[in-house]
């Protein structure tokens, strides 16, 4: 059975967020491989830093840092990479550029890979830009009013708004303008920083909302807030849509979890 999928607002690899990785690769095998692809424009000093903070934190959780330097098209095929990945406890993509980081592991060895030891039952995270490269479409932040461009395409009908909180402080109509480019039946879900929802195993209709923030659910015509210990379930919200006929709608009444 595949294992569990996490999507991260922020935190990756730091103390604050320790206790939910450890808590992703207990029972798993101990080896935790690590993906700085979403850094790899950003230079040897970015990409450096994050395989270090890989390692701290598997340090702490006594597990082993497996980096994987897949920073480009080339590497991201290469099959000595693409074994890296084999008996993974946990894999996670870290933060950077959600776009190029869809685009460099899109149907290479190494994504097939990841696929693969996590249809076998690996926990699969990702956080930020690794949060939102794993959807079908992913949203330019900086451009909220551009198309999407083309994600890994694991988890359906959903689109990932890391950092949701620092993101409406800087730009308050950001969720507007990207609910207008929400493709019918699909709901954006907004994860504030050092917050994280866990599917449930069983699919991606249920996630668990772990941290110390909210996870916000957020569709034409509604929005609902959820905090940790509660469970962050998609299905009304896509039945609902269906039931109007997957219309868009502005504004922001009430619906589940513990509203707005």
């Amino acid at each position: 059975m595949a294992g569990p999928v996490a999507l991260v607002g922020s935190g990756e690899y730091l103390p604050v967020m320790a206790e939910l990785e450890a808590s992703l690769i207990a029972g798993r095998p101990p080896r935790y491989v690590q993906f700085p692809t979403a850094a790899g424009l950003e230079g040897e000093a970015s990409v450096s830093r994050w395989v270090s903070l890989g390692r701290q934190q598997a340090a702490r959780l006594g597990v082993e840092a497996v980096p994987v330097m897949a920073l480009d098209r080339a590497s991201a095929d290469d099959e000595a990479n693409a074994c890296l990945v084999e008996g993974a406890g946990l894999i996670y993509l870290s933060g950077g550029d959600p776009g190029y980081l869809a685009a460099t592991l899109r149907s290479t060895r190494v994504w097939r890979a990841v696929v693969e030891e996590w249809s076998k039952g690996a926990a699969l995270a990702g956080c930020s830009a690794g949060a939102m490269a794993l959807m079908q479409w992913v949203p330019d932040i900086r451009r909220h009013r551009a198309e999407p461009s083309e994600g890994l395409g694991l988890v359906p009908a959903m689109w990932a708004l890391p950092h949701f909180d620092r993101l409406q402080s800087w730009a308050p109509d950001m969720a507007t303008a990207l609910l207008e480019r929400l493709p019918a039946g699909s709901v954006l879900v907004g994860l504030e920083e050092e917050t994280a929802i866990v599917s449930d195993g069983e699919g991606f209709d249920r996630w668990a909302v772990h941290g110390r923030q909210s996870a916000w659910l957020l569709g034409p015509g509604f929005s609902a807030r959820y905090r940790a210990g509660d469970w962050l379930d998609v299905r009304p919200a896509l039945q609902r849509q269906r039931a109007s006929g997957g219309e868009r709608a502005s504004g922001g009444e009430g619906a589940s979890g513990r509203g707005r």
